[in-house]
């Protein structure tokens, strides 16, 4: 629990499953009122009275695809002007394991717009009510794959490094108007992604001992809600790795090469 959140609205987008659900079944245990979107509008309601059940707390939820910008516009024209959010969870995301020769353009778009341009657009859509408030806490979740790229995730580890320069850069744009800006950089998690991801199941059981819980990811994000901090990364292991590739790229590329290749 976090006591920062009670009577905080947190927005938290692809909140139907996985990461998102469980961030805000804790966010609802620590008091807060929740927006919860994502294109599954059945399983959303399901957690909505999964949360009204245990908490006092508001829960509202709206089918959104973060993929279309025209969808965004018109989520916040439901929300209204005088709605304050608090909290903004940029979670939506996806990812398919292709080598860029397999990967068709039509899939290099689609995360393109999730992973970043729907990112982008929901940032810009809440910014100008947190200036107002003089606070707030923009939470984009990255990966460990936009800090080390593998084969099979040339696009997906592409659109994840865009968050993180856009996360860096926000960071320092709104330093003076009282909002905090962390990238949340996971490594694999147990969660319906790689459903999408990785049709054949190899890769979750090739790195089986680096896989997160959700939950525990999501504790770690709720801890450092309404902090000055820059970035959570998970696991630390994994992410030592990623600090010795940016030092040492060709040595972790030839020493690594048959650990990338097991997707």
């Amino acid at each position: 629990m976090n006591p920062r959140l009670h009577g905080k609205t947190i927005l938290i987008t692809g909140a139907s499953g996985g990461l998102g659900e469980q961030l805000a079944y804790q966010c609802a245990e620590s008091g807060a009122h929740l927006i919860l979107v994502a294109r599954s509008y059945d399983k959303l309601a399901k957690i909505q009275e999964e949360i009204r059940k245990k908490h006092r707390t508001s829960v509202s939820v709206y089918k959104l695809d973060v993929g279309n910008t025209e969808e965004i516009l018109n989520f916040f024209e439901q929300l209204g002007d005088k709605q304050r959010i608090d909290v903004l969870i940029n979670n939506a995301g996806f990812g398919i394991f292709k080598t860029v020769l397999d990967a068709t353009m039509y899939e290099a778009e689609n995360m393109l717009r999730v992973n970043v341009l729907g990112l982008i657009a929901m940032t810009k859509m809440v910014l100008p009510k947190m200036v107002a408030q003089n606070s707030g806490h923009i939470i984009n979740i990255a990966s460990q794959a936009g800090k080390i790229a593998t084969p099979k995730s040339s696009i997906y580890s592409a659109t994840k490094k865009a968050v993180l320069g856009f996360t860096d850069a926000l960071r320092m744009e709104v330093r003076d108007e009282g909002i905090f800006v962390t990238a949340v950089n996971p490594g694999p998690i147990e969660t319906n992604f790689f459903h999408i991801a990785d049709e054949s199941g190899e890769y979750l059981k090739n790195v089986g001992r680096w896989v997160l819980k959700p939950e525990e990811v999501a504790a770690q994000i709720v801890k450092k809600m309404f902090t000055s901090t820059r970035e959570i990364n998970l696991p630390r292991l994994m992410n030592a790795g990623s600090t010795i590739y940016n030092l040492f790229p060709g040595l972790v590329e030839k020493v690594g090469k048959n650990a990338f290749f097991k997707k």
